[in-house]
């Protein structure tokens, strides 16, 4: 099937591009006559069209896609006469070079007024954006994400050197997981979109909005302290170059997916719209505490038991394919004397995921692969996603610019997990059921301006407002089991039977709601003042500004346990959509009934008041050498309280001032390479969610998650070093090295507890990272090919290293949530690496575009080494994900400028996703992990996603000028 759908495919598109003529193209470059200068930014048009370009860092430009005939080319730049080249010809295929020289002007200029807006988004202008920053920083553009036909933020960025994904939305960078990064959306720290952990899921960011995406390395005055892996900042699109409207509809297939029969459950509600009913959410008439709900009689518990929905049961479906809808729409105009302009994207997109996973738990004892319970999940999820980005510019002169921008995402999952198995040892056979639905939602919108004071000084500021939202409602879990190999007294394998436990657990049976709201506030300022000459290429500059932050959080939870009254095997032993119907849950002997099982602890009221400023100055040591020294000061005040009916206890209040001066220092070896050398003081703090000691159950994991009130800030001082070469416009070579040191910092550790995993936060000892990263970016442009001449290669790598000291004991909660000092010996290694550290990444991709035809393909390649997952101890060994290497392939081609057709294949390899299990304690992997011998180690879970193919095509109405 799939080879029958790349070859028609192939036939379609090949007919189609036969019965058109293709345009040819034109490119050259342009310098002052008198300097032999570059004349970067100079406009090329071509007279009676909308075709044009600008002038890059080395005066080049193309123009693809012009008709065939011949043309005049008009040349213009600010201070310089216009010239006119009549007769320019371009023919089918071909290439028409123009190099060309502009005269100044005579007269000096009384006044000018620029409308047009520099390029951003390509390739060019991130490359020369990066080597002209003071921190080191690496990039993708939207140019480069369009090639890759990645559809959203975490795709696209794992081609960044140094960048992973986890769960495919969480990132890391130099093998440092989410807490260790800051993320900004147009220069606003982003809220947290996860309850558990401080991480932003990028998957929230679909690629079709991103301007460009930068993630700086190097710390600076101007960014947030609170980092050591990278600052990664997302600039959606601000303005459009000319009116456009684009529609796009994407089909997807995916692997062990799409056509296959799957289990799922009801969603009452706009479930397609990732909403959900109101028959879902837990009604008021709840008694708030636990203790005063449970004191209630059993009947009258059980009529509380009968608001819920019964919705347990199942339904059989077949899987249609993936959908994605994408409009764009871009609009300028002018309002007086004000240049408006808007752009508008909405997407929406349902997908379906569909794996068998393998799950296994061991005794790890003497010997290993010892299985203690071994599961099968059918594990099936749909996600509905609705994404909307509203941004307006008004430029009301030169000197003033004043941005709105608005970005709306909303998620809802609805996943279904049917588990199979066996507790081996205890002699059971097991059949769980989980019924999870989650909705989270992320909105910022903020008013910004730029202002100019003269040549020699800037202003700009920013208000925002942020929200995120995440809902769980009515989160069901119930367990069968029977004894393995029992019968009946007709000879039949005797019926599963639901456990209802005396008192409520995660785990058995029972129903779980939580909501979480947080609401940012944000103001920040900044200014620049150069001294000396405006029109030095490098003058001095100092830069200053402040940021202020107010966060406010709630999060609360609740979960009801179904239990019997009496003798309820009969009922029990039912199927899962006939046990809770109200004949059923009565109260009465022989029936069941409700408790709560909610702790006073499991919701709690977060306040983060954040406060800094900053000052930064660049010192020239003649025209090669520049240092740039910065101090920034951090101010945070952390409150978490937990609100009992009327009663409020304070957990932590936390009040922090940090000093955190920094030094980037770049050194010119030539035009086109550079020596860099950047030192910086950062810091982590603890989020809400790890201080709360509240505790969570990973149902998948079989894990519980809870937090830890003793955390500290952790101190970390980073040193980086950088050679670069920028052999063209478009081309880059560089070779970063890095060390980090961490004091206090924070880590995952596993609980030393009798029953099951528990898992919480600690402040370690210490900790340390180093690493080398190398970056290739190469074109063929004088290649005398015209297949190299059209290629580009991109590839990165990375070898990293880490270690943490635990030291010899670590301050960590107990089962009540009480903090306690916990002895390490003979419990946990007191050293290893971080968790989710990679030993190496590697990412590569070659992008072939053939302008004149329109066809472009591309095929990248990316793969991690292995790293923790859960961190373990002595009991219970440490979890390692394993490599997977990943292939991708993407083909489109343009017709006529106006419908371009796209191929995307993902995973094409679907190799198994993979979680081993270290048995001997020996920090790795090894090859044999079915072995019963001492060194051989065990894999825990084990499946396939499925390779992934999406055919998406795009219009265009109306033409919109070409900016390269």
């Amino acid at each position: 099937m799939k080879t029958n759908l790349l070859t028609t495919l192939s036939l379609l598109l090949l007919s189609v591009s036969l019965a058109f003529a293709g345009p040819g193209t034109i490119r050259g470059v342009i310098k002052d006559a008198k300097t032999k200068d570059a004349l970067i930014g100079a406009t090329i048009m071509i007279e009676g069209t909308q075709i044009g370009a600008a002038a890059d860092v080395e005066g080049n430009f193309t123009l693809a896609n012009v008709p065939v005939g011949t043309h005049k080319v008009i040349i213009s730049f600010v201070s310089y006469k216009t010239k006119e080249i009549p007769n320019v010809r371009v023919e089918s295929g071909n290439t028409t070079v123009i190099d060309t020289e502009l005269d100044e002007e005579g007269t000096a200029l009384q006044e000018v007024v620029v409308r047009g807006s520099r390029a951003t988004n390509t390739e060019v202008a991130v490359i020369s954006e990066i080597k002209q920053m003071k921190p080191i920083a690496v990039g993708i553009s939207a140019q480069q994400i369009q090639k890759s036909q990645d559809r959203d933020a975490a795709a696209a960025i794992r081609r960044v050197p140094g960048v992973s994904i986890v769960d495919n939305r969480f990132v890391m960078i130099r093998g440092l997981g989410s807490r260790y990064n800051a993320v900004l959306i147009n220069d606003v720290i982003t809220p947290s979109s996860e309850v558990d952990t401080r991480a932003f899921s990028f998957d929230l960011v679909p690629s079709n909005i991103i301007d460009r995406m930068i993630v700086y390395k190097s710390g600076s005055a101007e960014s947030p302290g609170d980092f050591a892996g990278g600052v990664i900042k997302i600039y959606t699109k601000r303005r459009p170059d000319a009116n456009f409207t684009e529609a796009a509809a994407t089909i997807g297939y995916r692997g062990n997916t799409t056509f296959q029969n799957v289990q799922t459950h009801d969603r009452s509600g706009l479930n397609f719209l990732g909403l959900w009913g109101k028959d879902q959410t837990l009604s008021s008439a709840f008694p708030k505490r636990s203790a005063d709900f449970n004191a209630l009689g059993s009947e009258d518990r059980a009529a509380f038991g009968n608001l819920f929905k019964n919705s347990w049961g199942l339904q059989s479906k077949t899987v249609n394919p993936d959908m994605r809808f994408a409009l764009n729409l871009g609009r300028r105009f002018d309002i007086g004397n004000v240049n408006v302009s808007n752009i508008t994207n909405i997407n929406y997109s349902l997908t379906n995921q569909n794996s068998k996973i393998g799950l296994n738990l061991y005794q790890n004892g003497l010997v290993a692969n010892d299985v203690f319970e071994k599961y099968t999940d059918s594990n099936y999820s749909r996600q509905a996603r609705i994404g909307v980005l509203h941004n307006w510019t008004f430029r009301f002169s030169p000197v003033f610019n004043l941005e709105w921008k608005t970005l709306f995402n909303q998620l809802g999952n609805t996943e279904t997990v049917v588990r199979d198995g066996q507790k081996v040892v205890d002699g059971y056979d097991v059949r769980n059921y989980s019924e999870r639905f989650e909705n989270r939602s992320i909105v910022t919108t903020q008013v910004s301006g730029d202002h100019k004071f003269g040549d020699l000084t800037k202003l700009n500021w920013i208000t925002g407002f942020g929200y995120t939202g995440r809902w769980e409602p009515d989160w069901k879990r119930i367990g069968y089991q029977r004894t393995t190999g029992a019968t009946s007294a007709d000879g039949q394998l005797a019926p599963f039977q639901a456990i209802a436990p005396i008192d409520p657990n995660p785990i058995n049976l029972g129903r779980f709601f939580s909501k979480l709201n947080e609401r940012v506030l944000t103001l920040a300022v900044n200014g620049e003042h150069a001294f000396g000459n405006p029109t030095d290429r490098e003058p001095n500059k100092i830069r200053f500004g402040i940021y202020g932050e107010r966060k406010d959080r709630d999060y609360s939870a609740h979960f009801y346990g179904y239990t019997n009254v009496g003798n309820a095997s009969s009922i029990l032993q039912g199927n899962i959509g006939s046990i809770f119907t109200p004949q059923n849950v009565t109260g009465l002997d022989g029936g069941l009934t409700v408790k709560d099982g909610t702790k006073d602890l499991d919701s709690y009221n977060g306040i983060n008041n954040y406060y800094a400023a900053y000052v930064s100055g660049d010192l020239n040591f003649g025209s090669k050498a520049i240092l740039t020294l910065g101090f920034r000061g951090e101010y945070n005040n952390q409150q978490l309280h937990s609100t009992v009916v009327n009663e409020k206890k304070e957990l932590v209040n936390n009040i922090v001032f940090i000093p955190l001066p920094s030094l980037n220092f770049t050194y010119k070896l030539s035009e086109k390479q550079n020596l860099r050398f950047a030192y910086s003081s950062t810091l982590n703090r603890a989020e809400f969610r790890e201080l709360a000691p509240f505790s969570y159950f990973d149902f998948n994991l079989l894990a519980d998650i809870r937090g830890n009130t003793a955390l500290k800030t952790a101190k970390i001082q980073n040193i980086d070093a950088k050679w670069e070469l920028y052999p063209t416009a478009n081309e880059l070579i560089s070779v970063t090295a890095f060390y980090k040191h961490f004091k206090d910092p924070i880590e995952t550790f596993l609980l030393p507890t009798g029953n099951g995993l528990a898992y919480t936060f600690i402040n370690a000892s210490a900790a340390k990272t180093y690493g080398v990263e190398l970056e290739i970016r190469k074109g063929f442009e004088q290649s005398s090919s015209r297949f190299f001449q059209n290629l580009t290669v991109v590839a990165n790598a990375s070898l990293i290293k880490s270690s943490v000291d635990l030291g010899a004991s670590v301050k960590g909660p107990d089962l009540s949530g009480a903090t306690q000092d916990y002895d390490l010996t003979g419990i946990t290694d007191k050293k290893r690496p971080m968790q989710n550290q990679s030993p190496y990444l590697v990412n590569a991709g070659l992008y072939y575009a053939e302008p004149n035809s329109g066809w472009q393909w591309n095929i990248l390649y990316n793969v991690f080494g292995q790293r923790i997952f859960a961190v373990g101890n002595m009991n219970n060994p440490t979890v390692y994900e394993m490599p997977r290497n990943v292939v991708d392939l993407n083909i489109s081609k343009k017709f006529r400028n106006n419908l371009e057709i796209r191929l995307g294949i993902q995973d094409l390899l679907n190799q198994n996703v993979r979680f081993s299990q270290d048995f001997n304690h020996d920090g790795k992997i090894g090859s044999d992990v079915t072995s019963k011998t001492a060194s051989a180690d065990q894999d825990v879970r084990k499946f396939k996603r499925g390779s992934y193919f999406t055919l998406t095509a795009a219009y265009t109405f109306g033409k919109r000028t070409i900016i390269p």
